[in-house]
């Protein structure tokens, strides 16, 4: 990142925004689905289908892959390698 652009914050993102997030697990697809000032709630994919739930703050740093946005996680793999798999059909 160019130190004259500006950090994107997970605020910023409207909703219906997609972004990945970190499990216990693997990465998964999540989804901006409620704002506030202070909070933001993300409801993440489950691969059987299901969805949950997290509330994280709206100041939160976004990282980017090339054009794909997500949450730093503390586990140090590339969301890449540790995807969820949702079906293996395809």
């Amino acid at each position: 990142m160019d130190n004259s652009e500006t950090p994107t914050i997970l605020g910023n993102f409207p909703v219906g925004c997609r972004l990945l997030v970190r499990s216990k697990k693997d990465w998964r697809f999540a989804v901006v689905c409620r704002k506030s000032d202070e909070f933001i709630s993300i409801a993440v994919a489950s691969p059987r289908g299901g969805t949950y739930r997290l509330k994280r703050p709206a100041d939160l740093e976004i990282f980017f892959d090339g054009q794909i946005p997500y949450l730093l996680a503390k586990e140090p793999d590339v969301w890449r390698e540790n995807f969820s798999r949702y079906d293996v059909r395809w």
